[in-house]
Parts: structure tokens; sequence; C-alpha cells
């Protein structure tokens, strides 16, 4: 089993109209060019539902220089109807999230959560995730 040291959550920068399962993440990711497809390890739908990307065990593609020791966890959404930065996670997806990260924590209590914008100049995940699930931190 890898180390894993942070919990790093996404979003798929859908507008609401828009769907973004496993299955289109896994094609938009090999479209550009990544061999192994999907690179979040959890994809968290509007329902609340729970789909399985890449194995926990396998390195991720969704943070540039953080894949190595880090799970990657996307909800499906993250732009508003007009296509703006927006946390537009429905209560599900809060609730399906908080349920991950805590068995996630489980697994791997000294890993940090903590939002992709604090790696990259992008809106991602368009919330502050270390500030909301502080109570998770180590």
């Amino acid at each position: 089993m890898r180390l894993i040291t942070l919990l790093i959550i996404h979003c798929s920068a859908v507008m609401p109209f828009q769907t973004s399962s496993v299955e289109q993440i896994n094609e938009w990711h090999l479209a550009r060019g990544w061999k192994n497809g999907v690179g979040y390890h959890y994809i968290i739908r509007r329902d609340g539902n729970i789909e399985k990307g890449r194995p926990d065990e396998m390195v991720g593609a969704h943070c540039l220089n953080h894949n190595k020791h880090s799970i990657g966890i996307c909800y499906e959404g993250g732009l508003d109807a007009n296509g703006n930065p927006a946390d537009t996670r429905t209560d599900a997806q809060k609730k399906a999230m908080r349920d991950l990260l805590v068995e996630l924590k489980k697994k791997h209590p000294n890993a940090i959560i903590v939002s992709h914008n604090a790696f990259s100049n992008k809106a991602c995940p368009c919330f502050d995730a270390a500030k909301e699930y502080k109570d998770l931190q180590p």
C-alpha cells in the first residue's frame, strides 16, 4: 500500500445540466493522453453515489507533483449555470464526501484533507476543504 499523506478534493468543472460519471471522466482523461485513464480515485455524483475510479493502490493523475502520496476525490459539478466556479455540491454529495473521508481517514489517519487549489492556480474545488473538514484533520 502507498503511503498516503494527502486527500485532495476536486470538482469535475461541469455545469448543473452536464454530467461527469467515472466513464465520462475516463474518456476525457484518455483523450488528454493519460494512458491509465481516469486520474481520480473516487467520483461523487450529484445523487451522492460514489463511483470508484483508480484503485487506491495506483498512483493518481489529479494533482501535479502530489500524486504519489495522495488520493484524489472529485465531485460532479463545480460550475454554476453560467459556467462560473461555484460550490455546487448537493446535500447528498456533502454527506457522501464526509462519509468517504471518514472511511479514508481510518486507513490513513495522518493524511491531510486539502483542496486542489492549494496546489494550483484553479478555483477547484470551489470551497475550502481544509476548513470544512477541520474536524477530520490530524
